[in-house]
């Protein structure tokens, strides 16, 4: 079952960096920023651009109607009195007037950038003919551009009633101002995203790298052994990175605390392991003798004395469980040196004649199961100590066949591959119950009920499999479901050695 997916997060896509999202994020701003200066100033300089063109218009209109100009002295305030439109005197280039009368051209004329006047196209007369005096100033296209375009009713002492006078002063320059502005505060926005991008990486790279230490620190302690053994976090936050006052110094002061604790509560914590391990050696190696002295004396009774059947029944159980108090004392001294090192000479094994032998000893001790054998056509050697993987096996034999019922096949197979040498004990009996595995290799742990057990076990046989195994260099694994469970021994191998392909049984 695929797991699900972080809130905001898509599936295939790796998170970003928090310095990648500051860097976007204040880019995006910054450019949000720019957008809105670029349209504020654009629609300022438009709206400023276009006032002045409007104010343009009426003295436009009035060059028109003046053609020689206002008398000295007159104070009529009368806009317009001989019109012609043809009249260039004044006017700047680009600068058109029309005369309509009843929506019909009577005169035109477009100011040409030599001064000289040219009368409108008829296309350009249409458009302009319908431009109501009352309305305001207005935008139209023409052939020749753009324009910004007025009417006015002509005084009827002047011309005849309902005579119109269009005046339109082209956008060219205004629109290309615009553009220029455009292209200004365009240029000058990217060249400041582009600078702020380059400073703000550095800034927030700078920024952030106490935090990348503090990654750092931390995945350190993630990285270390801390499920046993003595243990010491030796790595810590740079003092620099763990001052108070800022954001990221409190957290790595915070981490350093919680190392500091960790780290005592280890100490505490391997300190009372050990205390206990040393009180079950203690008492173990005083229990031998007293132990020893009870079967003794039980056997010496059973063997010399007469005895009711009923006192013989109960001498026989105190020896037999003397004997197995005796077998669970010497699993845990030898825990309990295993724990403290003390272990015999590594010497190359040859594992091939090892499984033989422990296999064919299995054999005779349960004869009502299938055994088999699969090895390699070569031997296999490896570097380890002959009576603890002699252990392993055995250990693992019998926890096969003691916890299955008669009839099961149970297989061991040697193999090598990748430097290392694999054994593997496979039954095909009832399973071990799902809950039981992941401490089935715990001390005192045991799941009789799950494998129809048919003896009674201390729960350290395993144990010191993992033991024996680990001391050794090696590893070891359980797989289980109903009808096949499989426990692997993985060790090193002394040399390379050339084997087959094919292996047989």
């Amino acid at each position: 079952m695929t797991p699900p997916h972080p809130a905001g997060a898509r599936p295939g896509r790796r998170p970003l960096h928090l310095r990648t999202k500051l860097i976007l994020a204040t880019l995006a701003l910054l450019t949000a920023i720019c957008v809105a200066i670029g349209v504020l100033s654009h629609l300022a300089m438009s709206s400023y651009l276009t006032g002045q063109l409007d104010d343009a218009l009426m003295p436009a209109a009035g060059r028109a109607g003046f053609p020689g100009g206002r008398p000295p002295g007159d104070d009529d305030d009368r806009p317009f009195r001989n019109v012609d439109p043809e009249n260039a005197a004044g006017q700047r280039p680009g600068t058109l007037n029309a005369v309509f009368l009843d929506d019909e051209a009577q005169n035109s004329a477009l100011v040409q950038d030599d001064g000289t006047t040219e009368p409108l196209t008829d296309a350009d007369l249409d458009v302009l003919s319908a431009v109501d005096p009352g309305s305001g100033p207005e935008e139209l296209e023409l052939s020749s551009g753009r324009y910004r375009v007025d009417a006015a009713a002509l005084p009827t002492d002047l011309t005849p009633d309902g005579s119109v006078l269009v005046t339109g002063l082209s956008t060219t320059e205004r629109d290309s101002t615009l553009v220029s502005l455009d292209i200004t505060v365009a240029g000058l926005s990217l060249a400041g995203l582009a600078l702020t991008g380059l400073a703000g990486t550095v800034i927030i790279r700078r920024s952030l790298r106490p935090l990348e230490e503090l990654s750092a620190v931390a995945t350190s302690v993630s990285q270390l052994p801390l499920s046993s053994g003595e243990v010491a976090i030796p790595v810590r936050v740079p003092p620099a990175a763990a001052q108070p006052g800022t954001e990221v110094g409190t957290v790595g002061l915070a981490l350093n605390e919680m190392i500091d604790h960790v780290t005592s509560a280890l100490r505490e914590r391997h300190a009372s392991e050990m205390k206990v391990r040393q009180f079950v050696a203690d008492a173990s190696h005083e229990l031998r003798t007293p132990l020893t002295s009870i079967r003794g004396y039980t056997e010496l009774v059973l063997m010399s004395e007469t005895v009711s059947p009923s006192g013989r029944s109960a001498l026989e159980r105190v020896d037999s469980e003397s004997k197995r108090m005796s077998s669970l004392v010497e699993d845990l001294l030898l825990l309990a040196r295993l724990d403290e090192g003390q272990r015999g000479e590594a010497s190359d094994v040859d594992l091939t004649e090892l499984v033989i032998e422990t296999t064919s000893d299995a054999q005779v001790a349960a004869p009502g199961y299938t055994w088999s054998l699969d090895l390699p056509d070569e031997p296999v050697e490896v570097r380890a100590v002959e009576a603890e993987v002699r252990q392993v096996l055995i250990n693992l034999l019998s926890n096969a066949h003691k916890h299955t019922p008669p009839g099961t096949a149970i297989s061991t197979a040697l193999a090598v591959g990748e430097g290392r040498a694999s054994i593997t004990v496979t039954d095909s009996g009832p399973g071990i119950d799902p809950a039981f595995l992941d401490t089935i290799f715990t001390r005192f742990s045991r799941g009789d009920a799950a494998r129809s057990a048919s003896a009674g076990s201390t729960g350290l046989g395993l144990a010191i499999v993992q033991a024996l195994v680990e001391a050794n260099g090696g590893s070891i694994s359980v797989t289980s479901e109903p009808g096949r469970t499989q426990f692997r021994v993985d060790l090193p191998i002394s040399q390379p050695a050339h084997m087959p392909d094919q292996e047989h049984a």
